[in-house]
This record gives C-alpha cells, structure tokens and sequence, in this order.
C-alpha cells in the first residue's frame, strides 16, 4: 500500500474540512438516503429532465448525473462517453461519419463519443432508453428528451428544491477521467469551476468517482467544500491505478480512502455477511453507499427472484430491507420511488413517526 499511501497523504489536508455526516445530517431524511441513480431510470430513460424530475417526486434525496466532455470542454451528462445506446445519434446521417472504434481505459469501443461532438451538435440528439429489451416500457419515451448539461441538472434540482421545500443534493460521477485527461479534456477543473460558479456547499453537492486521482485532484481544488464518495468495484482496479479495489476495502485501505473522501460506495453485494466491510467504513470515519438497487429479477438475490421471467420484477422490498437492517448510510437506486416506500415502512414499523425536516 506504499505508492497509494503517498499519493492519499496529500489530499488529506483539503479533505479534512469537510464533515463526513454534513451531506446527510443536513437533509434531515428519516434512515438511509435514496439516491436516485441517473434519476428514476426504471421508469424514464436515464439522464434525463423526466427521469430526474420524477425521481424528485418520488422522494429521492440525491439525483445523479454521470460526466463526460464534449469536444469544446463542457460536462454532459451521459451513462458513457460512447453515445449510441443512450441517444439517436445512430440514425442521424449527418453524423454517419464519425462512428469510430477507440481505446478507452484498456478497452476498445466502437461507436458515437460525445468527445467527437460540440455541445451544440449534441444539443441536437434526443436520449433512447438504454434497456429496451429489460424495460420496454421506458421506449415510449425515446425521443422526447434531449442531452443535457451539468450545469441544467443543477439548475433543475434548485427549482426541483424550491417546488418540493427540501434541498436536493446533486450527486455527480466523473467517467473515465483518465482518458479525458489523456485528450486533454479534464474533467475535475471543469466540474470545480461548475461547483464554486453555482455556489454548490456539501448540503447541494456530493461528488463521486471510481479513480482516486481523479478525486484526489478534486481534494486539492481551493473552495471546494464539498463530501468526495471513492465509488468501488468489485473485481480488479482503477484504471491505471496499483492499488485494486479488494485492497481498497481492507481496513488499511478504509483508512487511507478516509484521508480525501468522506463515503465510499461498494456494490452492494460487497456488504453481504459474512463481509465486515459496512463496519470496517465506518470505523474508519466513512459514509456507505451501496449500488445499484433494480426492481428486476436478473438484478435480485436468486432468493427475491419472482418467476422465470428476468425482466419481471421481484421482491425488491426485501432487498432494501435486507441492507437497511444491515446499516447502510444511503443506496443507490433506478427505482427511487420504492426505496423511499421501504424506507418508510421501516421507519413506521419501528414507531418513528418524525416528519422529514425541510432543506
């Protein structure tokens, strides 16, 4: 843990500044927080105004937009940076000509990237459900939303904020820094220069990455006081990273991800018993996440799975039951609305019948 314990050691200062119980203490939401996951994407194709407008309106606490670059440096939001499964940009000949194959973090891609396109051309495209053949209802929705940009998801969540009297905090993930930064499209210094233009505190914004880098970057920025979630995988590491994500989740690892960021978030079979990792985060000071709660059977448990259908939904409740019971601080969910109704229940059933306090 030697090389990453000397990159971690100077994010340490600029983190410490920051509660790691500020981003959920100021909500006041009664038990974990439900962060809607690209909105309410079960429902509406992800990443869009509808889908982060109903995940509001269902009771989210969080709303999550993923960033990518466009060609002249402006953040959008997009699942991944190759666009053909999240918009119509595969029928657009106008743009025929710039379907490509690269290389992005080890992997090659082939399609559409929002790199290759102004933010004006990608004004142009209309978002598609990502999942059709999971969620063929969400289709009918095709075409009617367009890309948006980090700055309107800020923008929507402060008027969302002021319609429903509580704050809603924005919760952005940067995807792919490393190979932005290897365009020469940074990431991180656009999103801080968004965050402090927008006045955005730890109440408004939360930011999240799977590179520590990246977020170790973002820990240095000057005025930026806001929490830093070090996202998890479960298997290998960060791109270009020494460290993997099992000895990320050791307690040695905990430690040192406590030194620049204020929560983690695991995939939540991570925190199955007879997995200690809830306790270990937090004995090390930190918030836990968990990702990602769907509704349907392939995304379940074998023993919450309803029927033999994949895409027929299962018992969800129990799974939020499960991990709720289990301690975590937040999840992170396409189908915001039922976690809140499982949060509920829990609370109501343990005779806590406090109304959520108002941003």
């Amino acid at each position: 843990m030697r090389r990453r314990s000397v990159l971690l050691a100077a994010g340490a200062t600029a983190a410490a500044s920051v509660s790691p119980t500020s981003a959920h203490a100021a909500t006041g939401a009664p038990g974990p927080l439900v962060i809607g996951h690209r909105g309410a994407a079960g429902w509406r194709p992800e990443h869009t105004a509808a889908s982060y407008t109903l995940a509001v309106e269902t009771g989210a606490d969080w709303i999550e937009p993923d960033l990518v670059a466009t060609r002249d440096h402006h953040l959008v939001v997009r699942h991944e940076n190759e666009i053909s499964g999240t918009t119509d940009v595969a029928g657009r000949p106008e743009f025929a000509g710039r379907r490509t194959t690269k290389t992005v973090d080890g992997r090659a891609v082939t399609g559409w990237f929002t790199e290759d396109f102004t933010l004006a051309e990608l004004r142009t495209l209309r978002a598609v459900e990502r999942l059709p053949l999971v969620r063929n209802r969400n289709t009918v929705f095709d075409g009617h939303q367009r890309v948006m940009t980090f700055q309107e998801v800020v923008d929507l969540a402060r008027r969302l904020s002021r319609r429903h009297g509580r704050t809603v905090t924005v919760f952005p993930e940067t995807k792919h820094p490393a190979y932005f930064r290897s365009l020469g499209l940074p990431l991180e210094p656009v999103l801080a220069d968004a965050v402090r233009r927008n006045r955005l505190g730890p109440r408004e914004c939360v930011i999240q990455s799977f590179e520590p880098a990246g977020l170790l970057r973002l820990a240095r920025e000057e005025r930026l006081r806001v929490p830093l979630w070090q996202a998890l995988g479960t298997r290998g590491g960060p791109y270009g990273h020494p460290v993997t994500y099992e000895d990320m989740m050791t307690p040695a690892g905990l430690r040192e991800i406590a030194a620049y960021a204020q929560w983690i978030g695991p995939d939540k079979s991570s925190l199955v018993p007879p997995s200690t990792l809830l306790a270990d985060a937090h004995a090390a000071g930190l918030k836990v996440g968990a990702y990602t709660f769907r509704a349907e059977n392939q995304y379940l448990p074998a023993d919450l799975r309803r029927g033999a259908d994949p895409n027929a939904f299962g018992d969800a409740f129990a799974e939020y039951s499960r991990h709720f019971a289990l301690g975590v601080d937040a999840v992170v969910t396409d189908f915001p609305d039922l976690a809140v109704i499982a949060r509920d229940s829990r609370r109501d059933s343990r005779g806590d019948q406090r109304p959520r306090a108002k941003g």
